[in-house]
């Protein structure tokens, strides 16, 4: 490979100009987007969805622009202002779309609520982002706003996508809400159009609170034209077409769902969207998409349930999967390298294809061209086997801070372990430190209310400080390395990122659900693992194993000496994993101090 200079910047003269140069928008707000697919294919489909009894229906795009228009015309008739927040506190559906719509149509600005988050966590968010209307899915999710209705000094309504009005009219029904819009549209038929086209490209569209590992969540102030520029760049990479089909079921609340949201506004892509994990792999079998984002986790659960049904049978089954694997496994290698197997190979790929793989493509509806990841960082070991079984996962990286997309894996320029090289419009360097660097329309315009947080991760000449370490490879391909915040440095001086151990140990043994790597200012590494299923002996092994395996690749200060399995899995629900599925460190440290304390009991730091 020819010598690209410093390997620390990517030297954007080597590279396409589609990866590194966008030409100037069309469109100067999401709403303009909106519009514009609405005239282009009104009786295209957009959205399928389950209905009330449980079945799938489509709605078109003409439908779903007379949705909005009824939304956008009942915000107007309450007075909202330009740049004005709403909140959404609802799973994924098309009702969180069309609200969202609704709100920019109208030229307010969309905060999102995860609806796992507590009464306490809801009130903190509507009332720090100075929201005016909530809109929730249900009664459960209002009960929430109705336990703080006093503290909550600006809102006017709770609008329930599906539930109870109160009695005082505070909550309302979204059918209600449209009504009136209706109404009031008959007396200011000219509105709508006026509002909408008076946005500006730099009007705030979404101010995204992080759920963060540490402390009070940071609302993320995101512009119109940030995601105009993703919708753009993803484009410009002609990876997804309105030929596709895309499944939704990400929670919208995260800026992952949303650049998935504004791709197929965008691209005119028809979306399947269903936020019901509990549903996810059953709704893939029959609604057949062809592309999907996902978080690793459940790649991970994929890959546990795939590796163990084989592996539980034993005998012939687990023989023939192992063969399987292992020519696929030969194939996807040479595919990296830009090869092709030869006949014998691919003879006994097709059988393989045939008895195997085949079976676990169809489990995800038999249609799928490839997967993206995000929101953390994907195990290599993960992305190899499932392209092994001829399914191609393109991991990518971005921030909320950087409007989710700003690298990504190509489908014909793919390298495992990398998120992939920058998107069109975007730069990415690596700093003296290390940390990585992007600068692209779709960096936030700051942190709300925050100016002192804001200039911390934002240069003077726009530069977004990312947090994360990493490198740019010869090929323009970034890697991460680790994050800053969680680097281990030992009682000994050495800098570890626990993010490599901790991913290599999930992709090796299907017991485990969670890793944290444990260290820092300690004289050598433990970790604490949660189990996917009891602990028992054979699972003690079993992980135990995959650890003397992973140690064995590993300088002995990265090597786990100790390591202990947590009777409870770290969830949500319990509050030791964020909605994003990130390990919350400082809270799982916390809960169990004394164990990680009785790892060093009598232990002298070596110097």
């Amino acid at each position: 490979m020819a010598d690209l200079g410093d390997p620390n910047r990517m030297n954007t003269a080597e590279f396409p100009a589609a990866r590194t140069t966008l030409g100037a928008s069309s469109f100067k707000s999401v709403p303009d987007l909106w519009h514009h697919r609405v005239k282009s294919t009104p009786d295209g489909e957009a959205m399928i969805h389950r209905d009330a009894d449980g079945n799938w229906v489509s709605m078109s795009w003409r439908a779903a622009a007379d949705r909005v228009r009824r939304i956008t015309n009942a915000l107007l008739s309450l007075g909202l202002e330009r740049e004005q927040r709403c909140c959404i506190l609802a799973t994924t559906s098309p009702d969180w779309v069309l609200v969202d719509m609704g709100i920019l149509c109208a030229g307010g600005a969309t905060t999102t609520i995860y609806p796992s988050n507590t009464a306490a966590e809801c009130e903190y968010i509507v009332n720090d982002s100075d929201a005016v209307v909530v809109f929730c899915e249900n009664d459960a999710q209002a009960s929430k706003l109705l336990a703080n209705q006093q503290t909550l000094k600006n809102i006017k309504h709770v609008v329930v996508f599906n539930g109870t009005p109160s009695a005082d009219g505070w909550v309302r029904t979204l059918e209600d809400l449209e009504e009136q819009g209706a109404r009031w549209s008959v007396q200011h038929a000219d509105r709508y159009a006026e509002v909408s086209t008076a946005i500006q490209p730099e009007d705030m569209a979404t101010l995204i609170y992080t759920s963060g590992t540490t402390g009070r969540p940071k609302g993320v102030i995101l512009t119109h034209d940030a995601w105009v520029y993703e919708s753009e760049a993803v484009d410009a990479l002609g990876i997804i077409s309105p030929a596709d089909k895309q499944f939704l079921f990400l929670p919208l609340s995260h800026v992952f769902a949303k650049v998935m949201q504004i791709i197929f506004i965008r691209l005119g892509v028809p979306t399947v969207i269903d936020g019901d994990m509990d549903s996810l792999v059953s709704n893939l079998e029959v609604t057949s998409p062809s592309w999907m984002g996902a978080v690793p986790r459940v790649f991970e659960k994929a890959y546990n349930k795939i590796v163990s049904t084989p592996r539980d049978k034993g005998g012939m089954s687990q023989r023939v999967f192992k063969w399987a694997v292992g020519i696929g496994t030969e194939v996807s290698r040479l595919q990296q390298q830009g090869s092709e197997p030869g006949a014998w190979l691919r003879m006994q790929a097709n059988l393989a294809d045939r008895l195997v793989f085949s079976k676990v493509k169809e489990s995800f509806g038999g249609r799928l061209r490839f997967f993206i990841s995000g929101g953390a960082p994907l195990s290599q070991e993960i992305a190899e086997f499932f392209h092994a079984c001829d399914i191609l996962i393109l991991e990518g990286y971005g921030l909320t801070e950087s409007g989710a997309a700003s690298c990504l894996n190509g489908v014909d320029d793919f390298r495992f372990g990398t998120v992939g090289k920058p998107l069109p419009g975007c730069e990415v360097k690596i700093a003296d430190d290390g940390e990585i660097l992007i600068s692209s329309r779709g960096v936030m315009k700051g942190y709300h209310k925050l100016p002192e947080e804001t200039e911390r991760v934002l240069t003077e000449d726009g530069w977004l400080r990312t947090g994360d370490l990493g490198t740019i490879l010869n090929s323009g391909h970034v890697q991460i390395t680790g994050r800053k915040k969680d680097l281990i440095i030992t009682a000994g001086g050495k800098k570890i990122a626990p993010a490599g151990f901790q991913g290599l140990l999930k992709s090796r043994c299907a017991y485990v659900s969670q890793v944290l790597m444990h260290g820092d200012r300690r004289n050598f590494c433990t970790a604490l693992i949660a189990l996917s299923v009891p602990e028992t002996d054979e699972v003690r092994a079993e992980v135990a194993a995959a650890i003397d395996e992973v140690n064995k690749d590993l300088p002995s200060y990265e090597a786990v000496k100790k390591f202990h399995l947590c009777a409870e899995d770290w969830t949500v629900a319990n509050g030791l994993l964020t909605a994003t599925m990130k390990v919350r460190r400082n809270l799982v440290e916390e809960k169990y101090a004394d164990i990680l304390d009785s790892f060093y009991e009598g232990a002298i730091s070596k110097l």
